[in-house]
């Protein structure tokens, strides 16, 4: 079975790093996480697989937490494995991603 790379950024704000992170864990066809800042530098990178998901998520979602003390907004970079030819996933969108609703006139 042939698989591809396929990337994915997903902008969240600082108190919403955590979480997004420990949902892509949870994922399974998540290979490398990578978290940037607004300017394109590399905080973290984090290559994943899923025999040491349950080892690293604590130590890994405890510096994340640390990390999003230094700046307000993030950029999270996603590389997945997709078997070639198959269309990516579409994620749900976070809190930060979402319409906001319409008022009523």
């Amino acid at each position: 079975m042939n698989f591809e790379k396929q990337f994915e950024e997903i902008k969240v704000k600082a108190n919403e790093l955590v979480e997004e992170v420990r949902r892509l864990l949870q994922e399974g066809n998540v290979r490398r996480v990578i978290i940037k800042d607004t300017s394109g530098n590399t905080f973290m990178e984090v290559p994943l697989n899923i025999a040491a998901i349950g080892v690293i998520a604590v130590p890994v979602l405890a510096a994340i937490g640390a990390l999003a003390a230094l700046a307000a907004d993030f950029t999270i970079v996603v590389e997945r494995a997709v078997k070639a030819g198959a269309a990516a996933p579409e994620a749900a969108p976070t809190e930060a991603q979402a319409e906001p609703a319409p008022t009523a006139p």
